[in-house]
């Protein structure tokens, strides 16, 4: 069987598996949402219209509304892979909500999180 790209996986299976990993460490899907938002500029209301639509997880972030500019300020690790160093734009994007998530996960302060 052939492995599918994370660019082609449904939005609302990928932003679940985030949205759970987050509530294992405490935190909640309000939280996620925002740190989404401030990364996408996507508001809650489109982030669960997404949920309920067919979106593909690639075309989430490739249709971003306002990509926050800040987002370059996100570094670090998140899957062994150094986040400022990944080529493909569109990763790259997939990578840095991985990261902000990661440090909700890890209990950063929100205003730490969205730099």
């Amino acid at each position: 069987m052939a492995r599918q790209s994370v660019f082609d996986m449904s939005f609302a299976k990928v932003y679940s598996a985030l949205v759970q990993k987050a509530e294992r460490k405490g935190r909640t899907r309000t939280e996620v949402d925002e740190v989404t938002s401030w990364l996408t500029g996507y508001t809650s209301e489109q982030i669960d219209a997404a949920m309920q639509s067919d979106l593909t997880y690639g075309k989430f972030f490739s249709d971003a509304p306002a990509y926050n500019p800040r987002s370059v300020l996100i570094s670090g690790k998140v899957c062994g892979v150094q986040v400022e160093t990944v080529e493909d734009p569109l990763m790259k994007k997939i990578r840095q909500l991985d990261k902000l998530v990661d440090e909700l996960a890890k209990g950063r302060p929100m205003e730490k999180i969205l730099r």
